[in-house]
């Protein structure tokens, strides 16, 4: 099994390396993950506040992760996935603006989404210190896959386990009952 990036060029070339390896293989290429907002990559942003980011409106069908791991477990354990390519996004796009107001919502902070360009992103992650590695991974990402072609909501998570993606109101809403959102808040 592989786990791959919609709209990522390098992810589609080791999709079809896998496919025409021979071997028994199963796809799960993943829209944005809701988790980017609760864990590591967006959190600190959200506990200060303010999300700036090179986002733009474009709308993104961002995925929970734990629909990701039900489509890898059914493709390891249960017979019929080999071969598939399941294309797994959450059943609506929201733009990040729109994301950080459904947070804004459940948590019941004020939280301000910022689009910024993506040179501003790229100096501010930079200044911060984040490695270049990551800063050129991240500068690729907001600039070639968080297009309006990825936008579209796919049904790969209803094709492996025969039920719709988790909302991003419900990842919200389950998420800001456990406090991450507002940690700081209360230290």
């Amino acid at each position: 099994m592989l786990l791959s990036g919609r709209g990522e060029v390098e992810a589609e070339r080791a999709e079809r390396a896998l496919a025409d390896s021979g071997a028994e293989w199963t796809v799960v290429r993943c829209s944005w993950f809701m988790q980017n907002f609760s864990e590591e990559f967006l959190l600190d942003e959200i506990l200060a506040g303010e999300v700036a980011l090179p986002a733009g409106n474009v709308p993104t069908p961002f995925v929970d992760a734990g629909d990701i791991a039900d489509v890898a477990v059914a493709a390891l354990i249960e017979d019929g996935h080999a071969g598939r390519l399941y294309e797994l996004t959450g059943p609506e796009a929201l733009t990040h603006g729109e994301a950080i107001a459904e947070i804004a919502r459940a948590s019941g902070r004020a939280l301000r989404y910022q689009p910024i360009s993506l040179d501003s992103f790229v100096a501010g992650a930079t200044a911060d210190g984040v490695p270049a590695d990551i800063v050129a991974l991240l500068a690729y990402l907001y600039d070639e896959v968080l297009v309006e072609s990825n936008a579209g909501v796919a049904d790969g998570v209803r094709q492996a386990l025969g039920r719709e993606p988790r909302r991003f109101a419900d990842y919200a809403r389950d998420t800001a009952a456990t406090g991450v959102w507002n940690a700081r808040l209360a230290a």
